[in-house]
């Protein structure tokens, strides 16, 4: 049997953040994950203002910040007609941007520093059975071994065995839409600083920049394909994107799909045992809020386990009450977007005028730019 401090179940952006916070304060912790390394999908690509301000103690925040793209601007746009701007250059933060960088550099920067406080990650191992007592959990892993833990994290995804062994609820639901995600070269007119959402008879698409000329895009289609073509691909933003002058796909690099649940947990926590990330909350990617909410429950949960077990138990209620309410409203806020942006045929024209009258509001942009960067759940 292993021992440790903190079992981590998980070693995507919420796992080893959790992990990193952990193993900085000198805490022991053993991760695992179920995948061999270099296997996770890309799907994420922004981080935020709120999550750099996070990841700079970890030494995170600036590598990402010299890798990455630096958009200044997020728009709504109705083809070329641009309904509301969000300008985030005025906020009260360091990093007055949207960061462009894809999840696997993400990922790699937090591998990095946990590696160098010391840290490994098991791979590949799953979580099979966990049982826990009054002064730790036992876990069991599928290769017939045990490890012993103060505490132990669920931060694998939102098909969480942790959160399934542990019998906590995941309550919502899912879009009838799939998303279809591609990684694109292009050319025309499209900005290489700024993420655009674009809205159309046709449905939505997300054109979003990323270092090294290529685009990420990101469209709602009622069956998307499992590997995207760049015939499909310009099908989509010659239906939905700029129509003024048009964007080329001259080359796809990466493409899949998936589909969308909205769920929040109904506890981050049971005894011994926390979720964190996708295990907790799972949404729509308007806004792209999914990975930067999970990276700042595992910063907050490292710490509040380092706390822990340095004789402060309170800091583990308080992970629970500050994190679940902040997941809701970032549930709530992608949920609007994303009905916004699938909304029926008939009612885009007024939404249209809508959202052009709020976008002339200093406040209503102010607001959003926000709680996109994340600044507002400081």
């Amino acid at each position: 049997m292993t021992t440790t401090d903190v079992l981590v179940v998980g070693a995507g952006p919420a796992g080893l953040a959790t992990a990193t916070a952990l193993a900085q304060s000198g805490t022991a912790v053993t991760v695992i994950d179920s995948q061999d390394e270099g296997a996770n999908t890309s799907r994420a690509a922004v981080v935020h203002a709120r999550t750099l301000e996070v990841l700079k103690p970890l030494g995170v925040a600036d590598v990402l910040v010299g890798e990455g793209i630096h958009a200044g601007r997020f728009t709504i746009r109705d083809r070329d007609r641009v309904l509301l701007p969000i300008g985030f250059g005025d906020l009260p933060t360091e990093y007055p941007y949207t960061l462009m960088v894809s999840q696997a550099r993400t990922e790699a920067a937090l591998l990095a520093r946990f590696t160098a406080s010391g840290g490994t990650v098991v791979r590949p191992r799953t979580l099979t059975g966990l049982a826990q007592d009054e002064s730790g959990v036992t876990a069991e892993l599928d290769d017939g071994s045990t490890v012993r833990a103060a505490y132990l994290v669920g931060a694998d995804g939102m098909h969480s065995t942790v959160r399934d062994r542990t019998g906590i609820g995941f309550e919502g639901g899912t879009y009838g839409e799939s998303f279809s995600l591609a990684d694109v070269r292009l050319s025309g007119d499209v900005p290489d600083d700024e993420v655009i959402l674009y809205f159309s008879p046709a449905g939505m698409v997300v054109v979003a920049p990323l270092p090294g000329g290529v685009h990420r895009i990101v469209a709602t289609v009622d069956e998307a394909p499992e590997h995207p073509t760049a015939d499909f691909v310009q099908r989509l933003l010659d239906t939905r994107g700029p129509d003024r002058t048009r964007a080329q796909v001259h080359e796809v690099l990466w493409g899949s799909r998936f589909r969308v649940h909205h769920r929040v947990a109904t506890a981050y926590r049971s005894g011994r045992v926390f979720l964190a990330g996708d295990a907790a909350h799972v949404h729509s990617p308007a806004g792209g809020q999914g990975m930067n909410t999970g990276i700042h429950d595992g910063v907050q949960l490292g710490n509040a386990l380092a706390a822990a077990l340095r004789g402060h138990p309170q800091s583990l209620d308080d992970y629970e009450t500050g994190r679940k309410p902040v997941a809701e409203q970032v549930v709530a806020l992608a949920d609007r977007l994303t009905r916004l942006a699938t909304a029926d045929r008939r009612l885009r024209p007024i939404r249209n005028v809508v959202l052009s009258a709020l976008g002339k509001l200093p406040p209503v942009r102010r607001n959003l730019a926000l709680r996109l960067s994340g600044l507002v759940y400081r």
